[in-house]
């Protein structure tokens, strides 16, 4: 058994980032640990949706609950800071906020988290945050940070294999349904080139468990989002692979199809 920790921003990134790879993991018998940097609570949410006197960061962690427990997730911690918003925001010069954290300072938060776990594994994001979300990017500067300090072997960055999505994109058909009745997010600026990828996780297995966990933030991520609007096939074609880089490996082919492949 390993331990493998998966990092993200907010409520709801674990979901569509990784969850297949958590899911499958678990099934395997590993220890699955997500940390979240923020509790989200700067998330856009429908006007009512709310309970009179809930808060978002509060509806936003009883969906997280639900989703680690579709996901097998072993253990949950958050990291302590203020949700950022998105770029360009004012709440992006909040003290508090995640964007402005010493990345040194959370990095070692972090890294006593992974020192407490043993952790095998750690995964982060790519430098773009995936989208250039302020704090998908300081993800991805705090984790790598902490990967060194805690002497984790295995460090991944989760990213979006552009050069799939656009050749996906590019059939009439595909178009067509892809974009559902939610707003599709531009693909052009996502993620990375796929000659950057390392690591190609097939976890159509466990696309059950994915769904549900991007249900379970129903806050976020309504039924009628790009995200869940899309019929079957189409859900399984885009999210049936997670895509990773492996810090400090050689881009091979075929691709690495596990976080433990060669150990």
């Amino acid at each position: 058994m390993v331990t493998a920790v998966f990092f993200h921003a907010h409520p709801d990134d674990e979901a569509i980032a990784t969850a297949g790879t958590m899911a499958q993991m678990a099934a395997a018998g590993h220890r699955v640990v997500l940390i979240t940097a923020t509790r989200g609570e700067l998330g856009e949410v429908p006007d009512g949706y709310l309970s009179a006197g809930e808060s978002l960061a509060d509806r936003r962690a009883t969906e997280l609950d639900a989703a680690c427990a579709a996901l097998g997730v072993a253990r949950h911690e958050h990291l302590g800071y203020g949700d950022s918003g998105m770029e360009g925001e004012d709440t992006n010069n909040d003290p508090d906020c995640f964007w402005q954290a010493d990345v040194e300072e959370a990095a070692e938060r972090l890294a006593a988290i992974l020192r407490e776990e043993g952790a095998d594994v750690l995964t982060a994001y790519d430098e773009n945050g995936n989208y250039g979300h302020p704090d998908h990017i300081q993800v991805h500067r705090v984790g790598l940070r902490a990967g060194v300090l805690a002497e984790v072997p295995r460090v991944f960055m989760a990213t979006v294999n552009r050069d799939y999505l656009l050749a996906l994109m590019a059939s009439p058909d595909n178009a067509a349904v892809l974009g559902g009745e939610g707003e599709r997010p531009s693909v052009d600026t996502l993620g990375v080139a796929e000659e950057r990828i390392t690591t190609a996780v097939d976890v159509s297995d466990f696309l059950g468990q994915k769904r549900r966990a991007m249900e379970a933030h129903g806050s976020q991520i309504s039924e009628t989002s790009f995200f869940l609007s899309m019929p079957p096939e189409a859900f399984a074609a885009v999210w049936g692979t997670e895509w990773y880089i492996r810090v400090g490996a050689q881009v091979t082919r075929p691709f690495e199809d596990s976080l433990l492949a060669g150990t």
